[in-house]
């Protein structure tokens, strides 16, 4: 029965029932009425009569809250489609990136790649992280994490878990980003890295890169700090209030709670010695005046060590949801990388390679497809199939560097190529 017919008949029993009780009122006054010049006993007898008589019919109720409750039913059906229509819609292309600590570089990272990605047909959302081994698991367990920023050496680390493995068949890498830089921050006292030796140095949570990497460079130098693990905000206040010796943070410079760092002159940046093992494991780099005025001389650049970071994401089965959705989103990334390098964006994008590779990774399909579009094959896209004739018309070489810078070009040609079409511009290039 359709629900026109069943609104008729709620409203044929309601305009019946509303008459019984206009008449019931009626009686109701006469009752009283009576009930002053008859006395009790005839009184009550009148009661009853006038109930019976005013008493809708059984049949009559059961099919008015029947049909009441029919069609409140198919009115709040109709009313939660909508808003669950708009559920999967917003849900449809969202991804979900695992970042840093809300004073580190991950984070703006992460921030930057909404600012310039998201739009209408993609939203991305940055996710405050607890660091890179942390990020790491919540890639491969947590629900709506798409892709990690995380550093290169922490996946090692997965070995203790058993999850190694499993990692490397479930991780991938869609670009080699910057280099993170490692933080000593430390009292002027201290002018030698060894003198931490026995001294309380905090190296930020557990699971934290910040304490992974810690770890692994006071091992190989064979320095035995007495470890805390406060976090990073809370750590600078106990080292100005002589609790700990020392402060490390490993990230990308500059770091903006260390750059704002009261240290009245009493603290200063430590230099991390390059020798060793350590030199086999990680790269050098330095601080200057420039990078953290309050932190380090004149004149005097601080050595340090640093460690790559790569951006990382799930290895999803081609042809499902998420994995179209990171297809979207690293065909994007490609195509609109050089609005990370405007002004406005953090520094450390201008050290990013895209054809760069990590050692012990593999990349993401479709960002190996983009890199390398002159490999013959049947699942070759249609954007390596034009890459392919864009490069017919030019003597390049191939070094990863080249086709970086080459790639980038013929995005900005296509995009010129396609009168009214930005697709590579935009970034919304071939839908999934």
């Amino acid at each position: 029965m359709s629900v026109q017919l069943y609104a008729q008949i709620v409203c044929s029993n309601a305009r019946r029932l509303y008459a019984v009780r206009k008449q019931t009122r009626r009686r109701w006054q006469t009752i009283k009425q009576r009930a002053r010049t008859w006395g009790r006993r005839t009184y009550l007898r009148s009661v009853s009569l006038v109930f019976r008589r005013a008493s809708p019919p059984p049949l009559l109720l059961q099919g008015t809250v029947a049909a009441v409750a029919f069609v409140g039913c198919t009115v709040c059906a109709l009313a939660q489609a909508q808003p669950a229509l708009n559920s999967a819609l917003a849900n449809a292309n969202t991804i979900g990136v695992i970042s840093g600590g809300a004073d580190g570089t991950y984070i703006r990272i992460a921030a930057d790649l909404a600012n310039v990605l998201d739009g209408e047909d993609m939203r991305i959302l940055p996710i405050i992280g607890r660091g890179s081994l942390q990020n790491l698991r919540d890639i491969m367990f947590l629900r709506g994490v798409d892709i990690g920023i995380v550093q290169m050496d922490a996946r090692e680390q997965l070995k203790a878990e058993n999850l190694h493995n499993y990692a490397a068949s479930k991780l991938r890498y869609i670009a080699r980003l910057y280099n993170e830089e490692v933080h000593v921050l430390a009292s002027r006292e201290i002018t030698d890295f060894r003198q931490l030796n026995g001294k309380k140095v905090n190296i930020d949570k557990n699971g934290s890169g910040t304490n992974l990497t810690a770890r692994i460079i006071f091992e190989k130098l064979d320095i035995k700090p007495d470890f805390t693990t406060y976090d990073q905000g809370s750590s600078y206040e106990r080292l100005r209030a002589g609790e700990i010796q020392a402060a490390i943070y490993v990230a990308g410079r500059p770091v903006r709670a260390m750059a704002e760092f009261q240290s009245e002159g009493r603290f200063h940046l430590l230099s991390v010695p390059f020798e060793g093992e350590i030199a086999q494991a990680y790269l050098p780099s330095r601080f200057t005046e420039a990078d953290y005025p309050r932190l380090v001389d004149a004149g005097s650049p601080v050595q340090t060590i640093a460690v790559g970071s790569v951006l990382a994401a799930y290895n999803w089965p081609a042809g499902t949801d998420r994995y179209r959705r990171l297809e979207r989103f690293v065909r994007a990334f490609f195509a609109r990388f050089d609005d990370f390098l405007l002004p406005g964006r953090h520094p450390k994008w201008k050290e990013v390679n895209l054809a760069a590779e990590t050692p012990g990774w593999e990349r993401f399909k479709v960002a190996e497809e983009l890199l390398t579009p002159s490999a013959s094959g049947p699942e070759r896209t249609p954007e390596a199939e034009r890459f392919v004739q864009f490069m017919r018309n030019r003597e390049v070489a191939r070094s990863p560097e080249e086709r970086e810078a080459l790639f980038r070009e013929f995005l900005k040609w296509e995009s010129r190529r396609q009168t009214g079409t930005p697709a590579a511009r935009s970034g919304t290039v071939r839908q999934p």
